[in-house]
């Protein structure tokens, strides 16, 4: 089969990231020709302006609709291309020289019908924004768990850099109406369906991710709260590792209470995680972003940790 890619991009209010991103699309090293589609979600600062820019260099179409959240955009934006393969892309991300390239190649010789890559950080990104990634990515904060082929089995793509056939779309119907962790809600159904899912490590985007502590806070807690749902929804798949950050952040809580006591036995071993974490980030970023990494690795256990708890204790409405 023939791979005719068309790209799906939801944007809300970000006009300025969707530049970054078509400008790095044209810059690929691609040789085939691909479609790109700009989905505006009902946004009040558009980038109908911004896609103009980029009509003599990409075979580029722009839709506006009524806002619905990025699912239903992305539904919309594969309904409306004319590719048999669908890469969905956040509007927040940057693509390296060779993303297309790396994709085909793999696709070209171990097809599946959907696909997942990892993230990196910019070496334009500000320091708060590679410590998220930091954060986000680390084998000593995620396990590496969204991408290293070592660290994970079956893996589940994230909908910030996610590839979809035609023929998937069309029959699990793409994204479900869910407010939080709607890509690995179609992740499980694909399976259910026979579909074949692989983590392409070379096909990774640089991914700005939320530009702020509370914008983070607020992202991951969503993350938080979808984990339990989605163990109901598919029990098979349910893990003990998803307990984990509310472990952590309950123990953490434990610990300033006993030193209170003068124990700090509890204490010391969370000090010496935050030490480790603090050099291990330092030797890649920079001492900056060493010490801006143990402050959202706290927020994003904390985040998502207290969200998995309000959504396994107290009803959560998707």
């Amino acid at each position: 089969m023939k791979l005719l890619f068309s790209i799906i991009i939801p944007v809300y209010n970000r006009p300025k990231e969707i530049d970054e991103l078509l400008e790095s699309l044209t810059q690929q090293d691609f040789l085939d020709s691909f479609q790109v589609l700009v989905i505006e979600d009902g946004s009040s600062i558009t980038s109908k302006e911004i896609v103009k820019k980029y009509t003599s260099k990409l075979t580029i179409k722009y839709f506006f609709k009524e806002n619905s959240g990025a699912g239903a955009s992305r539904n919309f934006g594969m309904q409306k291309a004319t590719g048999n393969y669908f890469i969905i892309l956040d509007s927040d991300v940057i693509l390296p020289t060779q993303y297309l390239s790396e994709v085909k190649k793999v696709l070209e010789t171990n097809f599946t019908d959907a696909f997942g890559g990892p993230d990196a950080a910019h070496k334009s990104f500000t320091a708060l924004q590679k410590a998220i990634n930091y954060s986000m990515t680390a084998v000593l904060t995620t396990g590496g768990i969204r991408g290293r082929k070592q660290a994970v089995g079956k893996f589940q793509p994230r909908s910030f850099n996610l590839g979809l056939s035609q023929k998937a779309f069309e029959k699990t119907q793409g994204f479900s109406k869910m407010k939080n962790g709607e890509d690995i809600d179609l992740t499980f159904r694909l399976w259910q369906n026979g579909f074949e899912t692989q983590l392409i490590e070379k096909a990774f985007v640089y991914h700005k991710r939320r530009s702020t502590i509370p914008q983070f806070f607020k992202q991951t807690f969503g993350f938080g709260t979808a984990r339990p749902f989605l163990n109901k929804k598919y029990p098979k798949t349910a893990k003990i590792t998803y307990w984990f950050p509310s472990v952590f952040i309950l123990g953490l809580v434990f610990s300033v209470f006993l030193a209170f006591f003068g124990e700090l036995t509890l204490l010391a071993c969370y000090y010496l995680y935050f030490l480790v974490l603090l050099v291990d980030a330092t030797l890649k970023y920079g001492l900056i972003v060493g010490f801006l990494s143990v402050l959202t690795t706290i927020t994003q256990f904390f985040s998502y940790g207290l969200g998995f708890l309000k959504s396994r204790f107290f009803k959560e409405v998707y």
